[in-house]
């Protein structure tokens, strides 16, 4: 395979934006390209992210009318977290109000990113009828039924005047980037068509720019341009950079190339149920796979047989034999979870796990009888190796099956999924709020458990500190050993570790899970005979809960950011009702008579908001939400909170 033909990318955008239009209309010019599309609704952000992880590049659609909404801020974070190149294009110019230079505009205040328009539209809503290429000063429209055949053309009379103005600004931005680019203008010479190609490419590539284009992707307008602007900058697989980490030493780095002579590394990155079994997605990063031979797990050690290896083409597949470096295949039959490394030794590498957000609602469902008990168990576990931000555990004390996920819909889905492919009739309790515990202030400790009986003992002493860390953080808990001269010995240290790690599934409040908490081990002792990993993990879930309570802890509770949008005659209702759910509006604008309005509003307060929101604006307002933080509940709030908490536990235990 000729990699320099491949291209795996993603199209990535906040909802209704035209993203699976666009999607629709890709083939192109003998190269592969493998595309993955990525749903829009931020309930099921993992989507982008497991799809964003084994992607080379990307192309960001924005509407050309909306511009940079909730879910663009969201995909732009994803975008920068696995370092993927992207191109950014405006999409649905023929709308009534498209404006691709505010659109620009907005990228560049909104997202922070060196956006540099390399086409700019001719006309906008009605009168759009084609775009003008700045690099060779072209202008391009687009005829027949679906817009396939592309005409170029000089650029109109009246349009000769901005793109010379816009063909400058763009060798301006793009000349921050070359030297050689710089010199050229400011000796007032000519800049070639190949040095502005080459310079865009390593600017991209670097996450440096974002080169914008635009068009209509229903109407087929621009698309032909975008793909080009895909294979001449977005890279393709021997163009990344992919890094490993040795099985058991997470300090030990590999980097992998897309030699299919080399061991064969892949991720499974998607699982899907299929009529056959379980469909298994993965991107091979190195060496090939043949149809038929063995390889093995890196998390469990256990050998696979792929003993069929499929390439999707959209609803269609074709069977294959093999699969290269770079590929994006389908294998079959294979038993995974999402995020998975296989190779073909043991212990041979783990490759960077995806971003896993927690879930922040969670409702009990109980099967409507005995009978579909099972199938419901069946049908919950698929689900959780499919998605890892779908959650369940059983509460021991109510023996109630919880599921947890990242939104209202986000569950609701996974409930009638339940009940149209297992046939499972399942009541479903109302929803809860995710809450978390965390310490208030640093406390010491000076703990020593010490029993005993008749035999040996149990002895176990821990000196150090527990200290609030941010519960926002990549981790919500840390432990550092400082403990010097064998005070400890070494074989007791990871049970302290892990009886404090244990310790923060409940916490002193309210039983809620404890997040942001540092614990730093500074001393201790021991005894000859008595002490063990036992001791010594009693010892810290002892010390645990007493030092936490002595913390004066709160309560967190997940905030959302909320983005609304509504008609402008019902903006001051919206606002109202916004502002009576404890939210704070960060942003309000208002375009073409629509009102636009973001806010941060308590997950506990936005329960049936979607009804709410629908009757205030006689059916014509729509809202996205997404975990924005994790913020300390009121005072008055908490000692609510934790007082029903505590009447629910009671009425369990009686």
């Amino acid at each position: 395979m000729d990699l320099a033909k491949l291209r795996n990318i993603g199209i990535s955008a906040h909802i209704d934006s035209g993203k699976t239009t666009l999607s629709e209309r890709v083939t192109w010019k003998e190269h592969v390209i493998n595309l993955i599309d990525t749903p829009g609704h931020v309930d099921f952000t993992i989507e982008v992210e497991r799809s964003l992880r084994v992607l080379d590049g990307a192309v960001l659609v924005l509407c050309s009318v909306g511009g940079v909404q909730s879910q663009s801020l969201t995909v732009d974070r994803q975008m920068r977290r696995y370092g993927v190149p992207r191109l950014a294009f405006i999409n649905k110019m023929d709308r009534t109000g498209a404006d691709a230079y505010r659109v620009t505009q907005m990228v560049r205040d909104k997202l922070n990113a060196d956006a540099i328009m390399m086409q700019i539209p001719i006309g906008a809503g009605e009168t759009f009828e084609g775009v003008i290429d700045l690099v060779g000063l072209k202008a391009y429209f687009f005829d027949g039924k679906d817009g396939e055949t592309v005409r170029e053309e000089e650029i109109p009379a009246a349009y000769k005047d901005k793109a010379v103005e816009m063909r400058q600004k763009m060798l301006e931005s793009l000349s921050m980037y070359s030297d050689e680019m710089m010199e050229l203008l400011l000796s007032e010479q000519d800049v070639p068509s190949d040095l502005v190609y080459s310079v865009c490419k390593a600017a991209t590539q670097q996450l440096r720019i974002t080169p914008v284009f635009c068009g209509s992707a229903y109407k087929n307008k621009g698309v032909q341009l975008l793909l080009d602007a895909v294979l001449r900058y977005l890279p393709n697989p021997a163009e990344r950079d992919i890094k490993a980490r040795k099985v058991g030493d997470e300090t030990q780095k590999l980097d992998l190339k897309p030699d299919p002579n080399l061991p064969f590394v892949g991720m499974a990155f998607k699982i899907v149920e299929d009529p056959f079994g379980q469909l298994t997605f993965m991107r091979i990063y190195q060496g090939k796979i043949s149809k038929g031979e063995m390889y093995i797990n890196q998390r469990t050690g256990k050998k696979e047989r792929f003993s069929r290896i499929v390439r999707m083409h959209a609803d269609k597949r074709e069977e294959i034999d093999s699969a290269e470096a770079g590929d994006i295949v389908a294998i079959m039959g294979i038993d995974c979870a999402s995020g998975e490394t296989y190779s073909n030794d043991r212990d041979y590498c783990t490759l960077e796990s995806m971003f896993i957000p927690e879930p922040v609602i969670k409702v009990a469902v109980t099967p409507a009888s005995r009978a579909d008990a099972d199938k419901m168990s069946k049908a919950l576990n698929r689900f959780r190796k499919e998605d890892p931000t779908f959650q369940l555990y059983n509460d021991e004390e109510t023996s109630e099956t919880i599921i947890c996920g990242m939104g209202e819909l986000h569950l609701d889905i996974y409930v009638e999924r339940m009940r149209r492919e297992y046939k499972v009739e399942v009541q479903v309790g109302a929803p809860k709020v995710s809450y978390r515990e965390s310490p208030g202030m640093a406390q010491d400790f000076n703990y020593k458990h010490k029993k005993q009986t008749g035999g040996s003992g149990q002895f176990a002493h821990i000196v150090g500190s527990l200290t609030p860390i941010d519960p926002e953080g990549e981790k919500t808990f840390v432990f550092e050993d400082h403990v010097t001269g064998g005070r400890i010995p070494k074989q007791f240290i990871p049970p302290v570790e892990k009886g404090f790690r244990d310790s923060m599934f409940k916490g002193p409040l309210a039983d809620f899970p404890v997040v942001g908490v540092k614990i730093d081990l500074n001393d201790g002792s021991y005894h000859d005979v008595d002490s063990s990993e036992r001791a010594f993990y009693i010892a810290a879930c002892d010390c645990f809960r007493e030092t936490m309570r002595a913390s004066q802890p709160v309560l967190l509770e997940p905030i959302m950011r909320c983005d609304v949008e509504c008609p402008e005659l019902d903006q001051g209702s919206v606002v109202g009702d916004i502002i009576s759910r404890r939210g704070l509006i960060t942003q309000t604008d208002t375009r073409d008579k629509i009102s636009y309005i973001t806010a941060e509003v308590p997950l506990a307060n936005t329960f049936g908001y979607a009804t709410d929101l629908r009757s205030m604006t006689k059916g014509q307002g729509t809202f996205s939400m997404e975990l924005a933080k994790y913020s300390v509940v009121p005072r008055n709030l908490q000692d609510d909170i934790i007082a029903e908490r505590k009447k629910q536990l009671a009425a369990r235990n009686a």
